[in-house]
């Protein structure tokens, strides 16, 4: 089903039609669907959600549903670079919550606040990385870093501000 649309709203959904096209309109696909749109964006607009489940005929509620019951699909706009921290037991027992502590410091964030106001990084604590051998584990965007000290993980943070202000 394709709506009808104003030119400027047309203009707005361009990459949204692409990915429905890409995927028939078929609403058997909502998380790949989902998952095209996230890359794209960077998140789930809530605009970009509600025309993705008018032109998939599904209702509003039902493609929310399927947004929040996966962790990987962000409500909230996200920074370029994604920064993980993770807080299973052995990443925890090493360490963790100080890398984490010391990258809110040096990312200028606070409880509550997760994303730099230049939407350069985002900040995440997870429950497990698969990488224990490797704690304590940070991982930003898919590369990962084991046994990171705090001043370390702040080095990552400042060699990509310089990389990004080049």
């Amino acid at each position: 089903m394709q709506a009808t649309l104003t030119d400027s709203q047309e203009r707005q959904f361009t990459k949204v039609f692409k990915i429905l096209e890409k995927f028939s309109y078929d609403k058997s696909k909502l998380v790949p669907i989902l998952q095209a749109v996230q890359e794209e964006y960077r998140y789930l607009p809530e605009e970009v959600m509600t025309f993705v489940a008018t032109a998939l005929e599904i209702s509003p509620a039902q493609l929310y549903g399927v947004a929040t019951f996966y962790h990987h699909f962000a409500l909230e706009p996200k920074g370029k670079y994604i920064v993980r921290i993770c807080d299973g037991t052995a990443c925890h027992v090493k360490g963790s919550m100080d890398i984490h502590d010391a990258l809110m410091a040096n990312l200028g964030l606070s409880k509550g606040k997760n994303t730099t106001g230049d939407m350069l990084f985002t900040l995440e604590t997870v429950s497990c990385l698969g990488a224990c051998g490797l704690a304590p584990a940070v991982v930003i965007n898919d590369e990962i870093h084991g046994q990171v000290s705090p001043e370390q993980a702040c080095s990552f943070i400042e060699k990509i501000r310089t990389e990004e202000a080049q």
